[in-house]
């Protein structure tokens, strides 16, 4: 009877609703925790013993200059003995370290409270600043009083330290603060409870999950994943620490009685189902007689504007995620289907968590990106200079998007590369682009953000610490443009190989004006781009040639679907469809152009017609060629033209391939992708005039002709 009388007992309810399931692992969810957790340990994600003993001997050193700074500044302030000998700093950590999921080489989120009399402005980052300049052990000093909660940042014996401060209405602070109780915000302004937040809310969500344990594992599981899938930051747009640890919070909730394995596949079937903007909340957001603002978009019409609102469970709550943009939750809500796939594959045991974590191919998933180039005198002040420029990305996210009404989406993505190969100190982010899914595209539509990029670059120049030599460069590239130093392994991943003729006429085109039109890692420049080319000179460090501010960007365009029109240069459309039935090139009318080499061509005629053959590859010829290609015969000439809807040139030869016989599977799926790699690249680049002719002067033209030669001859 007292068994079943302790079953019967209602279980605590965490959280502002019941929750989903209260079902209790069975052995199968028991063994891929195990294995989960073995994933995690492999891949480096628990510091050592040592190290955390050595964290802990860095805070009880910080922890002493804190408190004797409070003492020197209440001893030159005239106070008593007594209180001088009272006097005191209170040291708590909050984030990671708090909520115990950091890693090795993860920093220690600190904050430091005084008393009253111990002011932020002079006190903190003026006298404590140079106390710890003067500490042989602290290095990269960093203060940055005008961030929405002013920080200090600094290594203490190589260990990353981000200090707040906040001064609390006391006289004397006493070791044993609870900084969780409400009385702590008496008489404070908006900058201290933003200063007092971060431990306020890491010590809430410990005390409102079931189990600590499982929580620390999922998040340290959905944290691993979030970084390796490119949506791990919050000031680029994406989700910040707390901001995972909020959601993972929410799904122990609901499931208080899963283990770390089912913790991870629900969390990914709840936030692939939730209906953004409806708030995740741990608890109800309470009122309170102080009066701070609450998040409430009832009441503040800007709550009303948060696109995935997390709010915090300490008063006043407010949303921690409001750095997300429409662009950048259309990307965290598909690879949160990424991940809910891959779950639902490791329940029925068709897939394992390594799949889970496989690194997103950002470079391969977009045709049009901004770089962004960061360049300085040296490594100090490149630090300097890429903190402030990495703040202000977003800005660039949401001016695109303002601008462009959201027709054009921007991924910023959250890691930084730098070119080994420059002498100056330099490092580059990048944006992809691409049109809002599903928008109705207007004939030859093309976005200019050079304005939208003129008005950022010139909110970055308002830093306040600028120094010669700080530059930036915006800059548009294609993925085929994408520098080689932006690939873990120094070059890219393998692609079908063009015929050889390609490769020896591009060299031969890259010339202009006597100057080599390719950067050193060897990606072509752009003749429009110019803000988007190296100096090709080699043993010179590269510059720009945007970075001058009086330099105007690039005319962006972004990426037009197969089905679009091309626009020319003014805008116009033009060009109309050439007739490609029953697998013949029926009397394709070819048009003069300016961009065809005589070494490319054997001859452009106007009105030179082409009957397509049979695709053959055997014998000698498929011995002297990597690549098999069809062979396309009767013509009076080996012409390759360029026509007014090499589109439709490209989709046939797209049928002519996949239908070969004569081709093995493997190179007939090679060659589509070159053909489907064509096609895009037509479809996005060759402009037409008014008078149906080419303009010239995009690589990508070459290309096209250079490419359509080989398959065609």
């Amino acid at each position: 009877m007292a068994g079943s009388s302790t079953a019967a007992e209602p279980q605590k309810q965490y959280g502002i609703t019941k929750p989903i399931s209260l079902a209790e692992p069975v052995e199968v969810d028991l063994q891929k925790t195990a294995e989960l957790e073995k994933l995690l340990v492999e891949a480096g994600l628990y510091e050592s013993p040592e190290e955390s003993a050595r964290r802990e001997e860095v805070l009880r050193e910080l922890d002493k200059i804190v408190k004797d700074w409070v003492k020197q500044l209440t001893s030159q302030r005239g106070y008593t003995d007594q209180m001088v000998e009272e006097a005191n700093a209170v040291l708590f950590t909050f984030g990671s370290y708090r909520l115990g999921v950091h890693g090795p080489g993860a920093d220690i989120d600190t904050l430091c409270v005084g008393p009253s009399y111990v002011n932020r402005e002079e006190d903190f980052f003026i006298v404590l600043h140079d106390i710890l300049a003067q500490t042989d052990e602290v290095t990269e000093l960093q203060p940055v009083p005008d961030a929405h909660v002013p920080v200090m940042k600094f290594k203490f014996h190589g260990i990353s330290i981000d200090l707040l401060y906040a001064s609390v209405s006391l006289l004397v602070v006493p070791p044993d603060l609870d900084i969780s109780q409400g009385s702590v915000l008496y008489d404070v302004d908006e900058v201290t409870v933003r200063s007092l937040n971060g431990c306020r809310v890491a010590d809430q969500i410990l005390r409102l999950v079931p189990n600590v344990e499982n929580f620390r594992t999922t998040l340290r599981c959905l944290k691993y994943w979030a970084k390796k899938r490119g949506v791990y930051s919050n000031v680029t747009g994406f989700l910040g620490g707390v901001n995972w640890a909020l959601l993972v919070a929410r799904v122990c909730q609901l499931y208080p009685n899963a283990v770390p394995s089912m913790l991870v596949s629900r969390f990914f079937r709840v936030f692939t189902q939730w209906q953004w903007p409806n708030p995740v909340m741990l608890c109800a957001i309470e009122e309170d007689e102080l009066g701070f603002p609450v998040w409430d978009p009832r009441k503040y019409h800007r709550d009303r504007s948060h696109h995935m609102p997390i709010i915090t469970p300490a008063y006043p709550c407010m949303n921690s995620s409001y750095n997300v943009s429409t662009s950048t939750l259309r990307v965290m809500m598909e690879q949160f289907q990424f991940g809910n796939k891959i779950c639902q594959e490791i329940d029925i045991n068709k897939s394992n968590w390594s799949a889970l974590f496989e690194p997103f191919q950002f470079f391969e998933a977009y045709k049009n990106y901004l770089q962004v180039d960061i360049i300085a005198e040296d490594e100090e002040d490149l630090r300097l200079w890429k903190g402030w420029v990495e703040s202000r990305l977003r800005q660039l996210t949401l001016k695109i998007e303002r601008d462009t009404y959201g027709m054009l989406q921007c991924h910023p993505y959250p890691h930084e590369y730098a070119d080994p190969s420059r002498q100056c100190a330099h490092c580059a982010f990048f944006m992809g682009l691409s049109r809002k899914e599903g928008a109705k595209i207007q004939e030859g539509q093309q976005f200019d953000i050079r304005g939208t990029v003129d008005e950022f670059r010139h909110d970055i120049s308002m830093y306040g610490y600028w120094r010669p030599g700080m530059e930036l460069a915006v800059s548009h590239v294609r993925r085929k443009q994408i520098p080689l130093y932006v690939f873990p392994e120094g070059y890219k991943r393998p692609r079908p190989l063009r015929h050889i003729n390609h490769q020896q006429q591009c060299n031969k085109n890259d010339v202009e004006d006597g100057t080599a039109n390719r950067s050193p890692d060897g990606q072509p420049k752009r003749k429009h781009d110019t803000a988007g080319a190296y100096d090709s000179e080699p043993g010179r460090s590269a510059k720009r040639a945007s970075i001058s501010p009086s330099i105007s960007p690039i005319h962006q365009k972004t990426s037009s679907p197969p089905s679009s029109n091309i626009a020319n240069a003014s805008g116009a459309s033009g060009g109309s469809p050439v007739s490609l039935a029953n697998g013949n090139l029926e009397q394709a009318n070819c048009l003069n152009s300016p961009l065809a080499s005589e070494k490319i061509l054997d001859s452009v005629a106007s009105g030179s017609k082409c009957v397509a053959g049979e695709a053959v590859c055997s014998g000698d010829a498929a011995k002297e060629r990597d690549n098999c290609i069809p062979n396309i015969k009767n013509c009076t000439t080996t012409t390759v033209a360029v026509c007014t809807s090499l589109k439709r040139v490209a989709e046939k030869v797209v049928s002519e391939l996949v239908g070969s016989e004569s081709l093995g599977g493997n190179k007939s799926a090679e060659l589509l992708e070159r053909a489907e790699d064509m096609g895009s690249v037509l479809v996005e680049n060759v402009h037409f005039g008014g008078n149906g002719v080419v303009q010239s002067g995009l690589p990508e033209e070459l290309e096209v002709l250079l490419l359509v030669h080989s398959l065609l001859i």
